[in-house]
């Protein structure tokens, strides 16, 4: 089954590259491209991609508000921030934003096809602990969440919540089976409906509601 992608770029050069280096893939398909937030938000609706690579300076609607709209819209589409640096502000924005992770541009091509994979696949683009790492820095910038976030967790077990406590310290699937004394597919269980419960999409989302809510604080 092929992989369908939007590339949103306002370089016309870089989404030249990408549509190459995508297309010569058998399992890919650039279904469009867009050269700013707008046209990106409104290619999601009309092309539903599985992957959009969303670049996050773009003139007008930048990329970040572009995600927002795109992760409201079109729930089945993943977004990936392509950031110039990997632990940067707008990598946090795109994370608060909903987007499924975050990419340097500068990804050498092989490890960029297996992060669309893995997206389109619904596994991580990118580690707990990197992820944890970038809330870390920027944790001064959240504030507690609203009530609703704490009446969510009340709808979780006590393994789950436990599960979600270890998630949001970055550790992955395996060190949290090790930490709880859990069999690793026993954890998978436990995080889909910590994922279903708290209505988030993907693990990513996990570690900033985590934080947003105050259940974990910076370094903790």
């Amino acid at each position: 089954m092929s992989i369908r992608l939007l590339i949103a770029d306002d370089e016309a050069l870089l989404r030249m590259a990408f549509r190459m280096v995508l297309d010569a893939e058998p399992d890919l398909h650039v279904a469009g491209e867009a050269a700013d937030g707008e046209q990106a938000a409104l290619q999601a609706r009309r092309l539903r991609p599985d992957v959009v690579l969303m670049d996050v300076r773009m003139p007008g609607l930048d990329g970040i508000e572009a995600t927002r709209r795109i992760v409201r819209d079109c729930p089945a589409s993943k977004v990936l921030i392509l950031t110039t640096f990997d632990l940067d502000e707008y990598a946090f924005a795109g994370l608060k934003a909903g987007a499924a992770g975050f990419l340097p541009k500068n990804t050498p091509p092989a490890d960029l096809l297996s992060a669309i994979r893995n997206v389109a696949a619904g596994e991580a683009v990118l580690s707990p602990r990197v992820t944890r790492r970038l809330l870390d820095r920027f944790a001064p910038q959240l504030t507690p969440g609203p009530r609703e976030q704490h009446r969510l967790l009340d709808l979780l077990t006590a393994r789950e919540h436990d599960v979600l406590v270890q998630v949001a310290r970055g550790l992955s699937n395996a060190e949290v089976a090790a930490a709880l004394h859990l069999a690793e597919a026993t954890v998978k269980t436990h995080l889909s409906r910590v994922l279903l419960k708290l209505g988030l999409r993907h693990r990513a989302q996990v570690v900033v509601f985590a934080y947003e809510s105050g259940l974990i604080r910076p370094s903790s």
